[in-house]
């Protein structure tokens, strides 16, 4: 069986940054096992699925390790997939998924994506996550998903080495690190380890900021951000709160197009 496959560089508009993900449309899913193999094959941060379903799409989101409900740039270069390879020229797209669905449209700038908000609670520093950041948090939050640390500086967000052991054993299989921008032009910036997904450290993370985006809503005052993900590979995009929904708007550039023998 052949398949197609496309690397897609997303929340970026230069090819070796943002995040790198798989996109693969087939007919039907196979099964789990070997979409968890292919996904472990392409060794990406996520490997995503999609297959038709009416006008729509359904939508499925690997990493290397594990299947996830919600993958922010995998589903932007989902979008990109469809729109200027399948359906040339379409301007939204539905993906069914395991979070609900997503509606995808296209912007000036790329792509924006329609996702649900993450709130958060607050709660007092767990020793765990002080002892695997190796910094202590000025806040920490929490839902069913992430931590999310927030640090002094910008600086020390960038400058994080963190344990990825520790951070693995964690109560959440995710730690969100963020602070306010220092630059003049992002609003507040992040990072985001998940070892225990199969992903010591994602370049850039749309369901983070479906975390983030509530957050600094509260703090900032204002419910449109420029965000930036300060990975290696760094990427950026911007964020508008609406309700219950975050808005996340970004470029894709396209890397690979080929097919794979399964």
């Amino acid at each position: 069986m052949r398949t197609p496959i496309y690397q897609i560089d997303a929340f970026t508009n230069r090819r070796f940054s943002g995040n790198p993900a798989a996109v693969m449309p087939m007919k039907r899913f196979l099964s789990d096992e070997t979409m968890q193999a292919i996904a472990a094959e392409n060794n990406l941060s996520e490997t995503a699925f999609l297959v038709p379903e009416g006008g729509d799409y359904r939508l499925r989101w690997f990493t290397p390790g594990v299947e996830v409900p919600l993958c922010g740039h995998a589903t932007l270069a989902s979008a990109a997939v469809v729109m200027e390879r399948l359906e040339p020229g379409r301007k939204k797209v539905v993906f069914h998924s395991a979070s609900g669905p997503l509606t995808v449209s296209r912007s000036g700038s790329g792509y924006v994506m329609d996702f649900p908000a993450r709130p958060s609670q607050a709660i007092a520093t767990p020793p765990g996550l002080t002892r695997a950041l190796g910094v202590d948090p000025l806040a920490v939050r929490i839902n069913q998903f992430n931590y999310l640390a927030v640090l002094q500086s910008a600086q020390l967000v960038r400058q994080l080495a963190p344990d990825m052991t520790a951070i693995a054993c964690m109560a959440r299989p995710g730690v969100i690190v963020t602070a306010p921008g220092d630059d003049g032009i992002y609003d507040f910036v992040s990072r985001y380890f998940a070892p225990a997904k199969g992903i010591p450290e994602d370049p850039v993370t749309g369901a983070a900021h479906c975390m983030l985006a509530p957050y600094w809503a509260q703090e900032l005052g204002k419910a449109e951000f420029r965000a930036l993900q300060a990975s290696r590979r760094g990427g950026e995009m911007i964020c508008r709160m609406l309700a219950d929904r975050v808005e996340l708007e970004g470029a894709c550039v396209f890397y690979l197009e080929g097919e794979v023998e399964i």
